[in-house]
């Protein structure tokens, strides 16, 4: 508790961004691999991939399984999944809570599920396949949606904590991802962070969004507004803070990882949100760490 130590800060590995992270080992803890990047991967490309591991600790991060569905895990991909982790010797993965595909079609989108007690055991029976199948527990990334999805019976920290105690999986917390819905939502975005599970959080997603108009059929004001999570810009400050905030009540080593997916910037402005990252992190780890002296006093 009092060293506070094993925080790590790092970069989502994007060909586009291979060169800085290359050039700037010494700023960059870590990086995150798309698993989906190498299920075809040539032997060169795994080589290439075991060097980068010797250079810098790297985890792994899936986005196609579709976990959160009363539809099972689509087995061939599974075990085309599986395959891939054996062959990359992946230690540590994540995937996140959303449904993709339903009665053989593809929609191409990480959507959310709705939030009811028949998802949440569609989505433990396709985690506890998962982990027959592939033997290690995906940490479950939290996905960022537009609107409530329809039918829900209760909110989303309910519905994810639920799942994550009966499978006794990780979280990835999304911190843009709480960050787009508690807005589109009209909730503050302190407090319903702080209504997640935090005890579980092992790993953070920081990357950036943009407000879009809502769609007219959802429109409840004309003119209205919602934030969509694009990975295409900074982190906002907001996000930053929120950060401070996960880092002053879990006491445990948080690996935080920024994204970028497109529309990149120097690279001197992500090691920029490196340092800011770290700043958050020191910030929340002082408080926590005021809050237990204050507690023995």
């Amino acid at each position: 508790m009092w060293q506070l130590t094993g925080d790590r800060v790092g970069l989502g590995w994007r060909p586009e961004l291979a060169a800085g992270i290359l050039s700037h080992l010494d700023k960059i803890d870590v990086v995150e691999v798309l698993i989906e990047d190498y299920l075809d991967a040539s032997r060169k490309a795994v080589e290439a991939l075991a060097f980068l591991s010797r250079q810098v600790p790297v985890i792994y991060h899936g986005v196609t399984l579709g976990l959160a569905s009363a539809h099972p895990v689509d087995r061939n991909r599974l075990d085309l999944v599986a395959r891939t982790i054996d062959t990359l010797k992946v230690e540590r993965w994540s995937e996140h809570l959303a449904f993709v595909r339903a009665g053989g079609i593809e929609i191409g989108h990480l959507a959310a599920a709705p939030r009811t007690a028949s998802t949440i055991e569609g989505a433990c029976r396709n985690l506890r396949r998962v982990s027959e199948v592939i033997g290690i527990m995906p940490a479950l990334e939290n996905i960022a949606t537009l609107v409530e999805p329809p039918g829900s019976k209760m909110t989303e920290p309910e519905w994810i904590e639920a799942i994550a105690a009966e499978t006794s999986a990780d979280l990835l917390l999304d911190l843009h991802n709480l960050w787009c819905n508690a807005q589109n939502a009209a909730l503050d975005p302190e407090r319903y962070l702080l209504s997640f599970p935090l005890e579980r959080a092992t790993t953070v997603h920081l990357s950036g969004g943009c407000l879009i108009h809502e769609p007219v059929q959802y429109s409840r004001y004309a003119g209205s507004m919602r934030m969509l999570d694009d990975h295409l810009h900074p982190v906002p400050a907001g996000i930053f803070t929120l950060l401070s905030l996960l880092a002053s009540h879990t006491p445990q080593p948080l690996t935080v990882i920024i994204e970028r997916d497109g529309n990149y910037p120097p690279f001197a402005s992500l090691l920029d949100e490196l340092q800011n990252t770290r700043a958050a992190l020191a910030q929340g780890r002082s408080q926590l760490r005021r809050r237990a002296l204050d507690e023995c006093a």
